[in-house]
């Protein structure tokens, strides 16, 4: 860590320690000045816009955001919740965005600001319509390995890593090494809960820099059909002992057509804001592999209640105290696809550089290429030239709403099938998707028309001097 940037963390982690040491002496004022020193920290990671609601509403004392700081507060262990902003706000969102934005402009291709990786393709869980299960246990990424990933990542400014699999608990130890070696850098691991344990709750606490997505899928029966007998209650026991402890947590949502309903109903919601869960990411069905069943894809009724309910659900007024986000819906707060390093890209547990965690197609391995090397393929560029797939923002990825863009890409970079449990060519996924693809289009194409949206800064490559003259010759 450069001096300047260690004077950064350590005058940040001074006011922070003050103000959470004093919190709870007038929690209206000192939470009011926590945010303004959060807005400050985050660089713009947390939209502006809910921590302008969030102020309003601590003024006034009273509302949804009110209750979501106070919870917040009461609930999290507040050196652990130093640690986390110190990694996710100074880390990320101060240094890491400022180096991310100039190698941009460098190397002139996408620069992630988060890594996904698998530490292992292993997983103690067959969830129904989930590759993972299928891999087995015959990869994982050795320490060494993501040592190198997270300081090739570093370089380049990427400080956020999100860990899946697979189960990535079943490398509890190597998490948390990196978690110790990196304190400049955010993690967080989707993880199915049954390996959490007071033990590993602890080691948490200390390192500070790594929070979870608990898999949960609704109610016991619809969690439990999906996932496994007891697989909600492993998930409520985890999300017990967290509270208890006080580590960070959130809950990572698959909706499918089946559960739709359970997975937004206000009983779920209230359910997981008293266990104590602050985030919530939702995950569209995607049929990827050999056993996937395109019938769990939601139907274009049932995005358009996504779309609705995601508003509503963040409003101030009418919302619930927790953040929620749907990386298929708020696509329009992105600008897309954020896929190929354009926000974050994929590696799998045998080492292959994937654009998205739900396309498992390559042409790098770290193995044998840098980071860089890999942002700089064929198939990464290919999708860097093309981004975005589609200018209305409800139908942003390549292979779920416009199929015949993947299919193109695959066949011009000539991008090799790295699905673990068998190949699986390109056409052979997109026709699980052209159904709905062409279903979807028109009601997206009237949400877009009628509802207001933001206006994300972004850059693509068709606005840089390069794109533009590419444009002007054809």
């Amino acid at each position: 860590m450069k001096l300047k940037e260690s004077l950064e963390r350590k005058a940040a982690g001074f006011t922070l320690d003050r103000l959470l040491k004093y919190i709870n002496k007038d929690p209206q004022k000192n939470i009011l000045r926590l945010l303004n020193r959060t807005e400050f920290l985050l660089g713009g990671i947390f939209p502006k816009k809910n921590l302008d609601a969030m102020k309003e509403v601590i003024r006034a004392g009273k509302g949804v955001y009110y209750d979501f700081a106070m919870n917040l507060l009461r609930d999290t262990d507040h050196d652990y919740l130093k640690k986390f902003l110190l990694a996710a706000g100074v880390g990320a969102g101060i240094q890491g965005t400022k180096k991310v934005r100039a190698n941009r402009d460098v190397y002139h291709c996408n620069i992630p600001f988060l890594i996904l990786m698998d530490p292992t393709s292993a997983c103690n869980c067959r969830c129904k319509g989930c590759w993972a299960a299928e891999y087995g246990h015959k990869n994982s990424l050795t320490l060494d390995e993501m040592r190198s990933v997270v300081s090739q990542g570093k370089a380049l400014g990427t400080h956020i890593y999100m860990l899946t699999g697979g189960e990535p608990l079943l490398r509890k130890k190597d998490l948390i090494t990196l978690c110790e070696e990196n304190p400049d850098c955010a993690f967080l691991a989707y993880t199915n809960a049954t390996l959490i344990d007071e033990a590993f709750c602890d080691e948490l606490l200390r390192v500070g820099n790594m929070t979870l997505a608990l898999s949960i899928e609704g109610s016991q029966k619809t969690t439990d059909a999906r996932r496994g007998e007891g697989m909600y209650d492993a998930a409520v026991r985890a999300m017990e002992l967290l509270k208890q402890k006080g580590v960070l947590f959130g809950m990572s949502v698959c909706y499918t057509r089946e559960n739709v309903d359970m997975v937004t109903s206000d009983a779920f919601l209230d359910k997981m804001v008293s266990l104590g869960v602050k985030f919530g990411f939702y995950f569209n069905y995607m049929p990827v592999g050999s056993n996937a069943l395109p019938e769990l894809i939601p139907t274009p009724e049932q995005r358009t209640h996504m779309y609705r309910w995601l508003r509503r659900t963040r409003n101030g007024e009418t919302g619930k105290p927790l953040f929620v986000m749907d990386f298929q819906d708020d696509g329009e707060y992105v600008g897309g696809c954020i896929a190929s390093g354009r926000r974050y890209f994929h590696i799998n547990a045998a080492g292959d550089m994937e654009p998205c965690v739900f396309i498992h197609f390559s042409d790098s391995n770290i193995r044998e290429k840098t980071l860089l090397e890999g942002l700089q393929s064929p198939l990464f560029m290919a999708y860097y030239h093309q981004q975005p797939f589609n200018d209305n923002h409800l139908r942003p990825c390549p292979m779920l709403e416009n199929p015949q863009c993947l299919r193109a890409i695959i066949a011009e970079t000539g991008a090799k099938s790295t699905n673990l449990e068998g190949e699986e060519t390109a056409d052979a996924l997109c026709a699980k998707c052209d159904k709905f693809a062409a279903a979807w289009a028109p009601v997206a194409g009237e949400l877009w028309e009628n509802n207001p949206h933001p206006n994300p800064k972004t850059q693509f490559y068709r606005d840089t001097p390069e794109g533009k003259q590419q444009a002007a010759q054809q």
